[in-house]
């Protein structure tokens, strides 16, 4: 306990007196976090959207104009025997026209021209929260399509997965370039540490001789890019805060219509304390670097 407090006191007091050189470890260290916590921000809203799709997922069964009712009970019983299934609903031809003048009023006048209601009737869905995980409701919907009657079968999980594919290669990416970022930060922590170290050359010198501690000689170093790295990502959930809140003023009506109605959230709070650590790991670890020519 003595050596780390001795660490951090020390770590401190050079954080101090380098502040102007500290400033661009700070700011490396601040760029990396806000491109990560960019990241977070905009995968953990789009997750939280896709999780409220999924968990409503349905899938609707277009019926033929020419089906017989009994078409329509035969297919009413297939989906009534899967155990996949929350409820289903009849929506015909006439509440289909209704629903789309109702929902797309912009495009209401386009109906009076038909000359036939173009729409299809139709069996909506529910399914039941996590049966998809098991193949259950594919099964179903290939069960379905193609018996009489059925003119087409859309099920909403197949383009809420290639949604959920996309988040993932631009996590992916994401978290690449801020790895990269990263690890620029930690070099250019261990470059501003290493300028101090190199003025104490002569203390750590006398340090050795008399026989002090490893830890006591590197540990202020490491505390130092440490304390360092914390600051910077205090500095970039500050930047961040301040942008989302811009963000939500001038675009908050538009992101809620694209977030389906949910308006964006900021990161809760385990995913700050996650910032926060990564940046103060980054700036040990170039904290470290710069302490392996000591001692």
């Amino acid at each position: 306990m003595r050596a780390i407090e001795y660490a951090v006191r020390q770590g401190a007091a050079s954080v101090w007196r380098s502040r102007g050189s500290g400033a661009f470890a700070v700011v490396a260290i601040a760029l990396a976090m806000l491109v990560l916590g960019a990241l977070l921000l905009l995968t953990w809203n789009a997750e939280q959207v896709l999780a409220r799709w999924t968990s409503a997922a349905e899938f609707s069964v277009y019926l033929a104009d020419e089906a017989t009712s009994e078409q329509r009970g035969a297919i009413e019983a297939a989906i009534d025997r899967s155990a996949a299934t929350a409820g289903r609903e009849f929506v015909s031809k006439a509440e289909a026209l209704v629903r789309f003048r109702s929902e797309f009023a912009e495009l209401a006048a386009l109906a009076e021209d038909f000359d036939d209601n173009p729409f299809p009737a139709s069996i909506e869905v529910r399914v039941e929260p996590g049966v998809d995980r098991d193949g259950s409701v594919d099964a179903l919907v290939r069960g379905v399509a193609p018996l009489p009657g059925v003119a087409d079968v859309r099920y909403d999980r197949e383009w809420i997965g290639r949604i959920g594919a996309a988040l993932g290669t631009f996590r992916a990416a994401g978290l690449a370039f801020a790895a990269l970022m990263a690890i620029v930060a930690a070099v250019t922590v261990a470059a501003v540490v290493r300028l101090g170290l190199d003025a104490r050359r002569d203390e750590l010198e006398i340090m050795e001789l008399v026989g002090a501690p490893l830890s006591y000689i590197r540990g202020p170093f490491v505390a130092e890019g440490l304390l360092q790295g914390g600051v910077g990502a205090v500095v970039a959930l500050v930047a961040l805060g301040a942008g989302f809140l811009v963000a939500r003023g001038l675009w908050g009506a538009d992101l809620a219509a694209l977030l389906d109605g949910e308006s964006l959230r900021f990161l809760p709070v385990r995913l700050w304390a996650y910032l926060v650590f990564g940046g103060m790991a980054v700036g040990s670890v170039g904290g470290l670097l710069a302490s392996l020519r000591a001692g």
